[in-house]
């Protein structure tokens, strides 16, 4: 075989990006291994991979590349007219993306605001499903998640599990929600012992509960109105 072949097993997996983003998903790659994929090739001397850490290491790091022209990106050796253009349309959609996420994002000011995010959607469903609204420090819903689908008369909710949810969110504080498939949202005795439970957890690892929301049909119940939060 001729050496000038490199076959890709021979690569290093941490010069493979797109292979390592494929089986961990985007998250758990570098900033550098996500530089790479937009670069796509390295230089005759330099990975994908290691062309982006030098990027990285000569703007003073992902901040500053944000901020920095085509003009100023093609004074970087290794960055050509074209490799410079790709990295302006990554961070421009970036951009674009970060600004509409923040207007999309509702903001909660009074429980009627959480109750009509989820009314229609859980007030005909034959199975309880405990769902959490995820805020971040000016209360608007950073996500919304169903954490738990029970039987037609009660959820099986562990805290552990909302705030595993609520951690990997990176949030502030949460909602919970959950609905009553009888149609009548009025808190049952399990309702507020678990309401107590995810309160004390909350406090415990500084994630507020800001509230535990029932849904009938067509009507809500606050818990944090009734006085038990």
């Amino acid at each position: 075989m001729d050496s000038r072949v490199i076959l890709l097993r021979d690569v290093p997996r941490e010069d493979r990006p797109r292979e390592r983003m494929m089986v961990d998903g985007a998250e758990a790659l570098s900033d550098a291994e996500l530089l790479a994929i937009l670069l796509r090739t390295g230089t005759r001397n330099e990975s994908a991979v290691h062309l982006a850490n030098r990027i990285l290491r000569e703007c003073g790091g992902l901040r500053n590349l944000v901020d920095m022209s085509i003009s100023e990106l093609t004074r970087i050796r290794g960055v050509g007219p074209a490799k410079a253009v790709q990295l302006r349309a990554g961070i421009e959609l970036g951009r674009r993306l970060a600004r509409r996420a923040a207007s999309d994002r509702p903001a909660i000011r009074k429980p009627e605001d959480a109750a009509k995010l989820v009314m229609e959607d859980l007030r005909s469903e034959l199975q309880e499903h405990f769902v959490c609204l995820f805020l971040n420090t000016k209360n608007q819903v950073l996500a919304r998640e169903t954490l738990f689908v029970g039987t037609l008369n009660a959820s099986l909710v562990h805290p552990r599990e909302v705030f595993r949810a609520a951690i990997k969110r990176g949030c502030a504080s949460i909602i919970c929600i959950h609905n009553h498939p009888s149609g009548d949202p009025t808190p049952s005795p399990e309702d507020i012992s678990l309401t107590r439970r995810l309160h004390e957890a909350g406090s415990l690892i500084g994630i507020d509960v800001l509230d535990h929301i029932i849904i009938g049909d067509g009507r809500f119940v606050s818990l944090k109105e009734q006085g038990y939060l």
